[in-house]
């Protein structure tokens, strides 16, 4: 074995150009395969985050449906029956036994907490010009323990939109459109016309342009007030649980036992999951083809140093070396230029990826965010360390193979 390893380094040692190329290879290959999957799983994660800190991993709301039998249907089933532009009954969102269903909800063992609320569109007076948004009474410090509300805020605080009536939080997209602050009042005007002028007690600001351009928090009497709602009056129960991974294995049981929609954040979220799985196939496709292409490489190289060692694989199978020896001197040279590579290719990769992350960005009224997001997770280097290391042993094994197997009689009359 000690042999073995003094005759694979005198080879790598013996061209060092052809060494270094190969390890280059694989360096690089790692370098960018880590580079690319910190800053893709980092946009994931960090979108991911903004979402799940935003919406409800379960909301439970009355989803109001135009689809119905109609009265000539129910009167004639069996006959032929011509219906044309139905419209739907008159109908109000609201939750009935909203409260009571909270507090059922509460009891599920995966469930965090729950917050019943009620979300009205509302044009916001600037001027001549109204601006559409969301408004959301809450019960705020319930809210805040399952949003985290309190690290979002930029100005004011929660507890004056509990102790205070008529009183808001604002988004800061949407306060910077108003062209308001802290302490200004807005007038406020519902799809039915009725308006209500608010108090700005503070502002929020969540990363997200669809979010802080449009939506505000205020207590649930207020917005109880401001539709002329009694104050049963909820739309939606947002759910948190302890696990948002499950979050579609527990909605529909809630669905069945309460009656109404309840909607995971998978399901609402789909187009965005696709995109997640989309980005990371394509990062993972890139990135092993990198890792393929350096173990191309490393068998050319190798099975060119094979050639050129023809006379010395001679002489050793000829001094009594068996073809096991022989397959193992060439396998210690692919290990070892694999494995070599593979630590510069997390250096680099390192390296690669804190520059990124320390790069400015301007997300713009989408997303709020100065850097990009990168990931610094080790499991992304030890993938990349495994694979490059397997990448190079397969593309040795061949060509050491054909060493082993060399007659050193015929080499040597080729001589």
């Amino acid at each position: 074995m000690k042999l073995a390893f003094l005759i694979a380094k005198t080879h790598l040692l013996a061209k060092p150009k052809q060494t270094i190329v190969a390890m280059m290879g694989v360096t690089f290959g790692i370098g960018v395969f880590i580079a690319m999957v910190s800053l893709m799983t980092g946009l994931n994660d960090f979108t991911e985050e903004l979402s799940m800190t935003s919406t409800p991993d379960i909301k439970i709301f009355h989803d109001i449906k135009t689809e119905r039998t109609n009265i000539i249907e129910s009167l004639n089933p069996d006959g032929f029956n011509v219906v044309h532009h139905t419209k739907p009954k008159r109908e109000q969102p609201r939750v009935r036994n909203a409260f009571q269903i909270a507090d059922l909800v509460r009891t599920y063992p995966t469930v965090k907490g729950a917050s019943p609320q009620v979300t009205s569109q509302a044009f916001f007076n600037y001027g001549p010009i109204q601006l559409n948004g969301m408004i959301s009474g809450v019960d705020i410090m319930e809210e805040d323990k399952l949003f985290d509300l309190k690290s979002r805020m930029k100005q004011g605080s929660l507890e004056e939109v509990a102790s205070t009536p008529n009183t808001l939080i604002m988004g800061a997209g949407l306060a910077k459109k108003l062209n308001v602050r802290t302490g200004d009042r807005v007038l406020v005007t519902t799809p039915q016309g009725q308006n209500l002028s608010l108090k700005i007690v503070g502002l929020f600001q969540v990363g997200l342009g669809a979010v802080d351009n449009v939506k505000c928090y205020a207590s649930l009497a207020t917005v109880q007030r401001m539709l002329q709602k009694d104050q049963a009056y909820v739309t939606e129960i947002n759910v948190k649980l302890h696990d948002f991974r499950i979050a579609n294995k527990v909605a529909p049981g809630m669905s069945k036992a309460f009656g109404y929609t309840a909607e995971d954040w998978q399901t609402a979220n789909s187009t965005f999951l696709v995109g997640v799985m989309i980005r990371n196939i394509l990062t993972y496709s890139v990135s092993i083809t990198l890792l393929i292409v350096a173990g191309f490489g490393i068998y050319n190289i190798l099975n060119m140093t094979i050639i050129n060692k023809m006379k010395d694989i001679a002489i050793l199978k000829a001094t009594g070396f068996p073809g096991g020896d022989v397959r193992m001197i060439f396998m210690i040279q692919s290990m070892a230029i694999g494995l070599i590579g593979s630590i510069l290719g997390l250096c680099i990769g390192f390296t690669l990826a804190y520059m990124i992350s320390q790069a400015p960005f301007d997300g713009g009224e989408f997303v709020t965010i100065d850097k990009f997001p990168v990931n610094f997770k080790a499991k992304y280097y030890i993938i990349g360390v495994v694979f490059g290391v397997l990448t190079t042993a397969l593309a040795g094994y061949m060509p050491s193979r054909k060493a082993a197997k060399l007659d050193p009689i015929e080499i040597l009359r080729g001589q």
